[in-house]
């Protein structure tokens, strides 16, 4: 599988003079279609994991129940993991417009972050972005109607369209939005696992520590998905604190990197909030010499987007925007792609994509397509149902 989707349909700039960890070309990998995972292990803590030690040579493969055994030995002194505690909500929606057409919505804004008004007669609307899929092309305007459970009412006009099918729209209910959508929604599937959601998806596309009043997320931290409390307990035992951030993960997680030169990129925006009560954690763990490890790439960008807003670690609730590639300066370290983090639990990404970047301005490019052609040799499952890595 190669991401064909990025690929400029101009013709390709002269990239001659541009160093190989600049070029999008330089993060192609070949994944042969069976080896991405369509459905989760059988066990949250049953994946593998591939230990990727930066202090030394090569990559080893391991099994993500010894997670705490791992970290251990590496970090003897103990450390501080920062996971995303965002919820991902049933945003798929399906229902008709006026004509009797079929209209498929994913709703895209987080339901914390909408701004609701009040209308007549127990209604309620509020603005939000999503993708509209219909058979014939929606008009600005036009509505869409949604089979609410009893005693609900939901619809969904749109107002304007935006670019990459973006929309926006406004949602108009009766009753509460969070149970219509908990009642009618469909757990967003990223597109590659091309199927629909079933029951089991409700539960396993979900982290176990979710906050149910974080929901928002339309794809999940799936660096997260295969902890368990046992190996959380664990981890506890061996002196590993835990804390937490929020981080809204947008559609844009699944954007292909269009530029033949990445740094000329423009990322995604998502929403984040780091808890006071996290800085200081964090404060606390730099201060006596353990390190953050951040438990995916959405914790990672939420502890380095605070970080770049702010210029130190503090308490934070806003948009990040930052874009982490190797080379690019963190906000008070030049020369450093992060300011925070230490190190880095993931799963494997899509060729040419922003996260598979990410990783490598941590762990470094020719270090981390060696790591993932022993992945591919070594029979791991890729993607958000996939196997793990860790970045140490």
């Amino acid at each position: 599988m190669r991401n064909n989707a990025s690929r400029p349909s101009d013709e390709a700039p002269d990239l001659s003079g541009v160093p190989q960890e600049f070029r999008l070309a330089s993060y192609v990998y070949e994944l042969p279609e069976e080896r991405i995972a369509r459905r989760p292990a059988e066990r949250r803590d049953a994946s593998r994991l591939l230990l990727v030690d930066r202090a030394a040579e090569g990559a080893r493969p391991d099994e993500f129940a010894n997670l705490p055994e791992l970290l251990a030995a590496r970090f003897p002194q103990g450390g501080l993991l920062i996971a995303n505690n965002s919820r991902v909500f049933p945003a798929r929606i399906y229902g008709r417009r006026a004509t009797g057409g079929r209209v498929e919505l994913l709703l895209l804004t987080p339901l914390p972050l909408l701004h609701v008004k009040p209308l007549s007669e127990g209604w309620s609307s509020a603005e939000a972005e999503g993708l509209v899929r219909t058979a014939k092309r929606m008009k600005e305007g036009e509505a869409a109607l949604f089979d609410a459970p009893a005693g609900s009412d939901f619809r969904v006009v749109l107002l304007e369209r935006g670019e990459y099918g973006r929309c926006r729209l406004r949602l108009e209910w009766q009753g509460d939005i969070a149970a219509i959508l908990n009642e009618i929604g469909h757990m967003p599937l990223p597109p590659y696992l091309e199927r629909e959601d079933d029951a089991a998806d409700r539960e396993r596309y979900q982290t176990t520590y979710a906050d149910a009043s974080k929901a928002g997320s339309v794809a999940a931290p799936t660096a997260g998905l295969h902890f368990t409390p046992e190996v959380r307990a664990r981890l506890a035992e061996k002196g590993f604190q835990w804390a937490e951030v929020t981080l809204y993960v947008g559609y844009g997680t699944f954007s292909p990197v269009r530029a033949t030169d990445i740094r000329e990129h423009v990322m995604h925006k998502e929403y984040v909030e780091v808890p006071e009560e996290t800085a200081q954690a964090i404060r606390t763990a730099k201060a006596g010499g353990r390190p953050v490890i951040a438990v995916g790439t959405t914790s990672a960008r939420s502890l380095e987007g605070m970080f770049a807003e702010l210029g130190r670690v503090g308490g934070f609730a806003g948009e990040t925007g930052i874009y982490i590639y190797p080379g690019a300066d963190s906000a008070a370290y030049p020369g450093k792609s992060f300011g925070v983090v230490d190190a880095l639990l993931t799963n494997f990404h899509l060729p040419e994509s922003s996260l598979l970047i990410m990783v490598s301005a941590l762990a470094g490019r020719e270090r981390i397509m060696a790591a993932y052609a022993l992945a591919l040799a070594q029979g791991f499952r890729f993607f958000s149902y996939g196997d793990a890595m860790l970045i140490v």
